[in-house]
């Protein structure tokens, strides 16, 4: 509060993009009701500010006679656009707000770029395909550009990150995101939730160091699965999957996850504990707390509390009472651009500025919840300095913060893990 390929098409070096798709042999054709439903989506979340998951899990419900490979084409062909709206719309010379025509134009530019034969439908009529390819090549000189990025977020991240490390993470981001599986260990073993799957020709691999971790080999609907539903595992990020470890919680602890959200991590934190101990998950928002319930039955964590962050009393009830403390910050999410790539159209520079604010206050506060002699956890998934050790180095030299201790923090890049950024640092207070 998260595939690396190459393709050449008609020796048109499609470096730089990469996707899914270029596994395979492009011998498909283009479906219109596919794509029409890809139009659709795109103007919902261009013009209409709707969220591009919500988009797309409505997609995939308009027809029940479609078959897996066609949801797979809607939901990635949308996605893909989304990634690489600035670049598409520059190819195609149209600007925001875009209406349909300029859609299907940036529609066009994909279906070239991904290797498509056009079909003579109107909306298609006179696509020109040499130029297209011509304009990828020259516009890919421009970082920006060729990583479909705002200017302002690209300065911002050659800023704080440098020139090179940036060159390297903003490119890594820009890779569709694996399928991590956590193994619920309330519930049953990883290998034993390996061979379950693998009976549902579901296949999956070990992570090396990542005890609960598994990756899909390839993308499968996880969520219909009885597995799931049994709550034998949960959907996660391997490196979101390093947090709770961090947090070096232990059965019959007090621990308090501060902002909740649905609770990914406070589930990972409950299974931590053998739901042995009390944890309490606070948000600001009730919506979410319910989430996290029914997350919690399905998943047999029992041992959680829920409290809704709606007044200061909340906070000043459980000053110096908890072993351990997570505080998972509200922030850019500049690290898990590979899996919300509409952020990158939605974030502003003026955002940034006040969730910095909001993570120093937030740090202060909540901090106070630890007792003499526990520990606290700062977390983020962005991989911005000025929102991870820079507000730890602030908040160490603060009234509240002089009574801690640095103990360690671990700064993840995308682009050295594979997996999305993350920042983690552990403190301790002091007896």
């Amino acid at each position: 509060m998260k595939v690396k390929t190459t393709i050449k098409i008609k020796k048109f070096n499609f470096q730089s993009i990469n996707s899914t798709f270029a596994t395979q042999t492009i011998k498909m054709r283009l479906h219109r009701n596919l794509v029409y439903t890809t139009i659709d989506s795109l103007n919902a979340i261009f013009n209409e500010g709707e969220y591009a998951d919500k988009v797309v899990a409505r997609a995939l419900k308009k027809d029940k006679r479609w078959g897996s490979s066609d949801r797979k084409f809607v939901a990635e062909t949308i996605y893909e656009i989304v990634r690489w709206k600035r670049l598409y719309a520059e190819i195609a010379e149209v600007k925001e707000p875009f209406d349909r025509d300029n859609l299907w134009r940036m529609f066009a530019v994909w279906a070239v770029l991904r290797g498509y034969p056009i079909p003579d439908w109107r909306q298609l009529e006179g696509t020109p395909e040499r130029k297209i390819k011509g304009r990828f090549d020259e516009l890919s000189k421009v970082r920006a550009l060729k990583e479909s990025i705002p200017d302002w977020m690209d300065e911002l991240g050659a800023k704080e990150l440098g020139e090179k490390v940036w060159a390297k993470e903003i490119a890594a981001q820009n890779q569709p995101a694996k399928v991590i599986l956590r193994t619920n260990t309330l519930k049953g073993t990883k290998e034993n939730l390996r061979n379950t799957l693998m009976d549902l020709n579901i296949e999956t691999e070990y992570l090396k160091d990542q005890p609960e971790a598994l990756v899909l080999k390839e993308r499968a609907n996880v969520f219909l699965t009885d597995a799931f539903k049994q709550g034998l595992f949960e959907v996660q990020d391997a490196n979101s999957q390093l947090v709770a470890g961090f947090l070096d919680v232990k059965p019959g602890m007090r621990v308090v996850d501060t902002c909740a959200g649905a609770g990914g991590k406070t589930l990972h934190i409950a299974s931590l504990m053998e739901n042995k101990g009390q944890l309490i998950a606070m948000d600001l928002y009730e919506s979410k707390l319910k989430q996290l319930k029914l997350r919690a039955k399905r998943n047999g964590a029992f041992n959680i509390e829920y409290r809704i962050i709606d007044t200061t009393k909340v906070i000043k009830k459980l000053h110096e009472k908890a072993d351990r403390v997570l505080i998972d910050a509200p922030c850019s999410g500049l690290g898990v651009l590979k899996r919300n790539p509409d952020a990158k159209w939605k974030l502003q520079p003026e955002f940034i500025d006040n969730i910095r604010k909001v993570q120093s206050e937030v740090l202060e506060s909540y901090s106070k919840i630890v007792k003499p002699g526990g520990k606290l956890v700062y977390a983020t998934c962005s991989v911005l300095p000025s929102e991870n050790q820079e507000q730890v180095e602030k908040f160490l030299k603060t009234e509240i913060g002089k009574q801690f201790t640095f103990i360690k923090d671990r700064k993840i890049l995308a682009s050295e893990s594979g997996f999305d950024g993350f920042y983690m640092a552990l403190l301790e207070r002091k007896e």
